[in-house]
C-alpha cells in the first residue's frame, strides 16, 4: 500500500520527519522487499542525461542508485536515515548522512539530481533551489515514484485492518486505498512541477514521463513488502502481525497471490 504523499496528515510531507525517517527500522526487508524501477526508465535518464554524475536524493538503501550504477552511472547517495545510509554503502553505493535541503556539496555538481519515490519528502521549493545549485547546465532533475493500485478486495482488507489495530492512526486508509493512488500522485507531480517553475527560471518547462507494469506478488512476498510503508514502519510488533495474518488471510482467499498494477511516475526538467 503506497501512501499518496497529501495524504500522511499534513500538505507538506517533508514536515513528518517522524515517518520520513522510519523506514530504516528494517532496512534489510525494505531493500528486499520494495519493487525496483523499469530498467527503460533508468536507460531513459542515464541515456538523456548530459554526463555520468548523478546524485541520488533520499536513496534510501541504494536501490535505484544500483540500477543507475548497472546503467554506467557514477552515483552518490544522499539519506537522512543513517540505518539506510549504511545499507546502501555495504551494498555499494557512496552514501552521505544528511536531508537533501540540508546538504553541504561544496564545489561538486552533478548531470543528474535523481530522486525515487523519495521527492516527496524534500520541501518542494527548497528542493528545487538545491538542485539547480548542483547541477550542471543542462543536467536533468528527474524525481520519479513507483505507484500501485491495490485490488479492491484486497485494499478492503487491509483497510479494515488498519482501521481495527490502528483507531488512532493519522492515515485515513479507507480513503487512501479506495481512490486511484495514479490519480492522486499526478496531483502532487503538478505541485513539484509548480516549485520547479518558480525556481527562479533555473529550469525548463517540467514533462511527465509513465511507464506502465506489474508484477504478481506471492502471500509472503507481499507480506514482506507491507510493513516497509510508512502507514506500518512504527507499529508495535504485535500489531504488526495481527495487521500481516489479516491481509495473508485475504491474500489466501484470493488463491495465495496478488497481481498489483504499478505506473511509474516520473517528472524530468533540464537545468538552464
Amino acid at each position: 500500500m503506497p501512501t499518496l504523499p497529501s495524504s500522511e496528515g499534513t500538505p507538506e510531507p517533508h514536515r513528518s520527519r517522524d515517518i520520513a525517517e522510519s523506514f530504516g527500522t528494517d532496512a534489510e526487508r525494505y531493500d528486499r522487499a520494495r519493487p525496483r524501477y523499469p530498467e527503460a526508465l533508468i536507460a531513459r535518464i542515464a541515456a538523456t542525461a548530459p554526463g555520468p554524475d548523478l546524485l541520488d536524493v533520499g536513496c534510501g538503501t541504494g536501490i535505484a542508485a544500483r540500477q543507475f550504477q548497472a546503467a554506467g552511472c557514477k552515483v552518490l547517495g544522499v539519506e537522512p536515515d543513517a540505518r539506510m545510509a549504511e545499507l546502501a554503502r555495504r551494498l555499494g553505493t557512496d552514501t552521505e548522512v544528511a536531508t537533501f535541503e540540508d546538504w553541504e556539496p561544496g564545489e561538486r555538481r552533478f548531470d543528474v539530481v535523481a530522486a525515487a519515490t523519495a521527492w516527496h519528502w524534500v520541501d518542494l521549493a527548497a528542493g528545487a533551489a538545491k538542485a539547480a545549485r548542483v547541477l550542471r547546465p543542462g543536467g536533468l532533475l528527474v524525481p520519479f515514484w513507483n505507484v500501485a493500485e491495490t485490488p479492491p478486495d484486497l485494499a478492503e482488507a487491509v483497510a479494515a485492518v488498519a482501521e481495527r489495530v490502528m483507531p488512532d492512526s493519522p492515515f485515513d486508509f479507507r480513503a487512501i486505498l479506495t481512490r486511484s493512488m495514479i490519480d492522486g500522485y499526478q496531483v502532487f507531480l503538478s505541485r513539484a512541477a509548480d516549485a520547479i517553475r518558480a525556481a527562479d527560471g533555473a529550469f525548463g518547462e517540467p514533462e511527465r514521463w509513465r511507464y506502465d507494469w506489474e508484477f504478481t506478488y506471492t502471500r509472503d512476498a507481499w507480506l514482506d513488502v507491507l510493513p516497509t510503508q510508512g502507514a506500518f514502519t512504527r507499529l508495535r510488533p504485535d500489531r504488526l502481525a495481527e495487521i500481516l495474518d489479516a491481509v495473508g488471510a485475504a491474500i489466501d482467499a484470493r488463491g495465495g497471490t496478488v497481481t498489483m498494477p504499478y505506473a511509474t511516475l516520473a517528472l524530468v526538467t533540464c537545468s538552464r
